[in-house]
């Protein structure tokens, strides 16, 4: 059996419980070297093989999955954040099965969720934005003209924006030119629930000022939208005269 599991987006204890039974009873350990927290591994067994894929092509991942697979081992693939964002999980998935391996799926932290958590904010906020657009710039890998950043910039929705941050100034741009104001919230989270996370916030117009001025160039989020600032109506959920299924409206 192949676990992939996701680490969460950085500190040890946020791997969810499943996840850290999962390294505990692992043979064989897979990690994604350039951005897993190597602390993880402390949840691994004695004896277990450790293997950081950052320096591993994709064949060379799969031949080890297949290797241990044949001796009856429990192999763990852990990937940084939740396996269903930028996570390459499809293209593994798709040799074990042609391999006839079978394997299981176990999501984690997405690192937009603790970016989140670092800036105490929520990405929907009744009248501001109900809707959370999660894409990227494109850079040595495309992206579809279709989801350009100016395109999607158009609904003025909440943006949360990875692999990113070295493009800053590009991208402060074509905000900007699809359809935010300058002056719209914005931040920048540079390696949300680590050790040493920095939470930046800024306008989309000072948006590369702030990332030059602090040396944010990787490994950094970028959140845009009204959702950061002040502004914004009260839910329906704790209102006293609107009526739910659990409590009635007072007059």
């Amino acid at each position: 059996m192949v676990d992939f599991v996701g680490a969460g987006c950085g500190a040890a204890d946020l791997i969810t419980v499943r996840g850290m039974r999962l390294m505990q009873s692992a043979d064989v350990v897979i990690y994604a070297g350039s951005l897993v927290n190597q602390e993880l591994l402390g949840y691994a067994k004695e004896g277990c093989e450790i293997y950081n894929s950052a320096e591993m092509s994709l064949e060379e991942i799969i031949d080890i999955m297949n290797k241990a697979e044949l001796a009856g081992k429990h192999t763990v693939r852990l990937q940084t954040g939740d396996l269903s964002l930028f996570g390459a999980l499809r293209e593994q998935a798709d040799r074990l099965d042609a391999l006839g391996i079978e394997y299981r799926v176990t999501p984690g932290v997405s690192s937009m969720f603790g970016a989140a958590a670092a800036l105490k904010a929520e990405y929907t906020l009744p009248s501001v934005s109900q809707t959370v657009i999660i894409t990227r710039m494109a850079g040595r890998t495309e992206v579809p003209d279709s989801e350009s950043i100016e395109a999607l910039a158009s609904h003025c929705a909440t943006m949360v924006i990875f692999l990113s941050a070295g493009m800053t100034e590009e991208l402060s741009r074509r905000l900007i030119k699809g359809g935010y104001v300058p002056e719209t919230s914005a931040a920048i989270v540079y390696k949300a629930s680590w050790k040493d996370e920095r939470v930046l916030r800024c306008t989309v117009g000072t948006l590369h000022e702030t990332a030059s001025i602090c040396g944010i160039k990787k490994t950094a989020l970028i959140i845009v939208g009204r959702v950061l600032g002040s502004d914004y109506e009260l839910s329906k959920l704790y209102d006293k005269t609107f009526e739910t299924e659990f409590r009635k409206a007072e007059k």
